[in-house]
């Protein structure tokens, strides 16, 4: 099995496929062979865009995973975008759906980024959330937080979750240009109440090498 990686943000939105992509080439940076899969897509007319774009950049890196399609990236594809439970209109989804792509993507890596949808208390169906996957799959979960005013209160719900679901994660700051208020709203608390944080468009290397750390 290949290091597995979740990614999770604090809502919809906040660059999780953003962060995937630096996270594919910074390990491949490190000499790994990076795989990608998404098991769950929707807002899907035509092909998966979120779904796409990380196969494109994998495969920029990792020419072995040619022998894929989008459909082994992307199991489950739904046209509303909505969550998956409003998405499928309520029914079950059975996680072992996701072995068998899932298995077949590892053959051709060495460490997996699996990227979530939306944040983690988006309802897969009426029996799982997305917190639950990372468990399912054991993998490490690295949350994406956004800069914008109100991102303390994101950031502390969803690292109360992860904390109270016992899940191990590594967690960082997705600040965009036009994020100009944050010095002065936001960035006082968390240098406050953090002694160290990540910011992933400056730290993205010592991200890679920190979920390594922690996968092993």
């Amino acid at each position: 099995m290949s290091k597995r990686i979740f990614i999770s943000a604090t809502n919809t939105d906040v660059g999780k496929t953003y962060t995937s992509k630096l996270l594919i080439a910074a390990f491949s940076r490190l000499g790994l062979r990076v795989g990608v899969y998404k098991p769950i897509e929707t807002g899907v007319t035509a092909l998966p865009v979120d779904g796409s774009t990380l196969f494109e950049t994998a495969r920029q890196y990792n020419p072995s995973l040619e022998v894929l399609d989008i459909h082994d990236i992307v199991t489950l594809q739904f046209p509303l975008p909505a969550s998956p439970f409003v998405a499928n209109e309520g029914k079950p989804i059975d996680l072992s759906s996701f072995d068998a792509a899932l298995h077949k993507i590892e053959a051709l890596c060495d460490i997996l980024i699996i990227e979530g949808a939306g944040g983690l208390f988006v309802p897969i169906d009426d029996q799982h959330m997305m917190i639950d996957l990372p468990r399912y799959f054991n993998a490490v979960t690295f949350l994406i937080s956004h800069c914008n005013l109100g991102c303390i209160n994101d950031t502390l719900l969803s690292l109360h979750a992860l904390d109270t679901h016992k899940l191990p994660y590594l967690w960082g700051l997705n600040c965009k240009d036009n994020d100009h208020g944050f010095k002065t709203t936001s960035l006082p608390y968390y240098q406050h109440r953090f002694q160290n944080f990540y910011r992933i468009n400056r730290d993205i290397d010592a991200i890679a090498k920190a979920l390594l750390d922690t996968i092993s």
